[in-house]
């Protein structure tokens, strides 16, 4: 026995270490459950909700599921004026989490990796919006205490006045040599310098990757640690890292509930799921970040509602038709649209009494069988399951349609597939074949 003890040591001693490595460290998840810990593997960034317990930015107190609700709703107005503003061979799948219980912000993110040596940011994926930035040190009005040092990298520059990335942002100016831009995002309005370093997701060095390095932020809706965008501009992941990426790329968003970064960036035509039906794309040359499809219909449970055909049509002078979009929390359809598609749902409750929660026009107080609801797209048909169709009270019995009317003024002729209403899908986005495919991929 005395020869087995040196060995009984050696195997505590590992799975100890084991135990130890998955502990969530002092960021992302800190105080927490161990799912907030793990390191993002291969080519694979785990993402949260900013919602989701593991957040270390989440309210010291916390909010109740009304005021949750509600405060998304409002950022959700915010975020369609955003919207209304804006006229392969590697495999990486990088780990997404819900915002918000992390930084506070009713997006997904996910962990990226800046500068020589590497600072970790929690950024928000933003799939209508083309440029990256994040708060850099003495920024005057950022909400977040993790911001980025420019002093500390070895690998940080500055972008020139007259380098073609100055005139690809919004506002450009000049102060010596140095570009700067100011932008408006959501409520908020942005000041920035335009700089390049190296950006890593997952396992995969981007170098040179042009950025701002916020400066000033006045107003609330700028993501605390910064923003990914994915949209389809000359400053956007999928053109900078066009070589590695081949301009494809997909996500599985969790529940803004889920407690750990379980859904999934897959990054590259690699990996992608094989049984996927697809719709074109549409390009919009006024909206030229936008993601559109060509919406047909909208069926509750197995009837096709009766909308305008205008109210879902397709049209780049105006910007009406429907996008994609990660950044949007509920489904917003234009006025015609959505009330077609309310009184079908209220109809199939027969009875029930209705009452209003904020925006949310359609809830109930008691047990709700809801019925499924169906986007159809040209080639392809998108059925929401009940948990992508309600909100649920944690407090009580109310459940409300989590879907509302585009509001008046803004975004009056877009329709938004937004990203509750994409929860628990694998959405690929195949820009070089002009398509966006779903398939349903539990990832909560």
């Amino acid at each position: 026995m005395r020869t087995l003890h040196p060995l009984i040591i050696s195997l505590l001693t590992y799975l100890l270490l084991l135990l130890l490595s998955d502990l969530p460290s002092s960021g992302a998840g800190s105080g927490h459950d161990s799912q907030c810990g793990g390191a993002d593997r291969g080519s694979t960034l785990r993402v949260f909700h900013v919602s989701s317990p593991c957040s270390p930015l989440k309210p010291p107190g916390g909010l109740s599921w009304e005021e949750s609700v509600l405060r998304m709703q409002a950022e959700d107005q915010a975020r369609l004026q955003f919207l209304t503003s804006l006229a392969g061979g590697v495999k990486s799948s990088v780990p997404i989490a819900s915002g918000r219980q992390i930084v506070q912000s009713p997006t997904y993110v996910a962990r990226v990796q800046i500068g020589t040596p590497e600072q970790t940011m929690l950024m928000a994926l933003d799939t209508s919006n083309d440029a990256a930035w994040v708060p850099c040190s003495g920024c005057i009005g950022c909400a977040s205490s993790t911001v980025f040092d420019p002093a500390k990298s070895t690998s940080f520059k500055a972008v020139g006045c007259q380098a073609a990335q100055c005139q690809q942002v919004p506002n450009p100016t000049c102060s010596g040599s140095a570009c700067s831009f100011n932008m408006t995002y959501g409520g908020s309005s942005i000041a920035a310098g335009l700089f390049q370093d190296t950006f890593r997701l997952a396992t995969d060095p981007v170098a040179e990757y042009t950025f701002g390095c916020i400066q000033k932020v006045t107003g609330t809706s700028a993501p605390p640690q910064g923003l990914l965008g994915l949209g389809r501009g000359p400053l956007s992941l999928v053109s900078q890292a066009q070589r590695l990426y081949k301009s494809t790329f997909s996500y599985c968003l969790p529940s803004f509930r889920s407690l750990s970064f379980s859904g999934s960036l897959r990054l590259g035509p690699a990996g992608q799921p094989i049984r996927i039906k697809y719709t074109p794309l549409l390009r919009n040359p006024r909206r030229s970040s936008l993601y559109y499809v060509n919406l047909i219909g909208i069926r509750v449970g197995r009837k096709v509602v009766d909308i305008p055909p205008e109210a879902l049509a397709f049209n780049p002078t105006t910007g009406a038709g429907t996008v994609f979009d990660s950044g949007t929390v509920f489904t917003r359809l234009v006025e015609p649209a959505y009330v077609a598609v309310r009184d079908a749902f209220r109809a199939r409750m027969r009875n029930a009494t209705v009452s209003s929660l904020g925006g949310f026009d359609t809830c109930y107080s008691v047990p709700v069988l809801a019925p499924t609801i169906t986007f159809m797209f040209a080639g392809m048909n998108m059925t929401l399951p009940m948990d992508n169709i309600l909100i649920h009270s944690t407090a009580g019995s109310l459940s409300c349609l989590a879907m509302a009317a585009a509001p008046s003024n803004v975004n009056s002729v877009l329709n938004v597939i937004a990203s509750m209403q994409q929860q628990n899908h694998r959405v690929l986005f195949d820009v070089p074949n002009s398509r966006l495919g779903v398939s349903r991929e539990p990832c909560s």
